[in-house]
């Protein structure tokens, strides 16, 4: 099916972006990487009567490593993410997340921002943005907003992000000393989205205890959620396996989780807790790896 007739608009300035977004406001739809909206489009669920390509604007790529923050371009492509020399020295596992996103192709088209501004359930960025902390940069003509990765996921395809703007940079700090992260997920067969994906970012001390513990999880709930109370677990505790495995068994708690084609309500249940349990542990493996805990 072809989608509906449409004005296509090709900026090469944030500036113009912004000013054609307010001029056609609700009848425009933004576009990055296109590889949801596109397929929507052809199936008409949406149907716009603008849409504005940000492919072409450079301040809205790239990737800068500084002594304070890791910032990525909103329109930086998940190849870039995953073959960045500076961000594998910096931040790892955002190369490791990367990695196992869908397949070559959407790789290196689909970027960050895009995956974040669409706020698919099952996307793999959303855990890992939540378990960093990440800080997402927002402009409009009005001016610049920050918004913080736990308030960003608001329902099911909604995040903060308002009337006017446009999503271009995401921000994470430096990794504490003798902190580690991991993310893990279970992928759809053909798709590769994430039925589960846990990301997990665990500080201790120089004894070997939990001094915070940050855990994302997708593709189980209608957006991406803190595992707070795993989080509030670890805290304080010696951070080892069977705390880990204790920790788990609250992966679940709070959220609203339905039977769907996959799995049924408890299968999925059972899978959070699990994964959930596998990364902490990978986290744990690391840093007995880096020597975190003396060992």
């Amino acid at each position: 099916m072809f989608p509906a007739a449409f004005e296509y608009h090709r900026p090469t300035t944030l500036h113009e972006a912004l000013a054609l977004l307010e001029e056609f406001g609700d009848n425009a739809k933004l576009m990055s990487g296109g590889h949801s909206l596109i397929p929507s489009m052809k199936l008409r669920l949406i149907q716009p009567e603008h849409l504005i390509d940000l492919a072409s604007i450079d301040a809205l790529k790239g990737i800068r490593v500084d002594d304070d923050v890791i910032t990525i371009g909103a329109a930086t492509t998940h190849w870039e993410v995953e073959s960045s020399r500076d961000i594998k020295e910096a931040l790892p596992v955002l190369c490791e997340v990367a990695r196992v996103i869908a397949d070559p192709q959407v790789r290196n088209r689909g970027t960050m921002g895009g995956s974040l501004a669409n706020s698919d359930p099952a996307a793999d960025w959303p855990a890992t943005i939540v378990a960093l902390d990440a800080e997402l940069v927002c402009r409009s003509q009005r001016g610049e907003r920050v918004v913080q990765a736990a308030e960003w996921f608001q329902d099911l395809f909604v995040t903060a992000l308002m009337d006017g703007e446009i999503l271009c940079a995401i921000r994470f700090k430096h990794l504490p000393p003798r902190t580690a992260a991991a993310y893990q997920k279970l992928p759809h067969p053909a798709s590769r989205f994430a039925l589960v994906g846990v990301s997990a970012a665990v500080t201790t001390d120089e004894s070997g205890r939990c001094i915070e513990a940050r855990v994302g999880i997708t593709g189980v709930h209608k957006h991406a959620v803190h595992a707070r109370e795993v989080e509030q677990s670890l805290k304080g505790r010696p951070f080892a396996p069977a705390v880990i495995s204790s920790a788990a068994t609250m992966a679940d708690s709070g959220l609203e989780i339905a039977d769907d084609i996959h799995f049924s309500a408890q299968d999925r249940r059972e899978l959070c807790r699990t994964y959930v349990e596998r990364t902490l542990k990978q986290t744990y493996q690391r840093m007995l790896d880096c020597d975190f805990q003396g060992k």
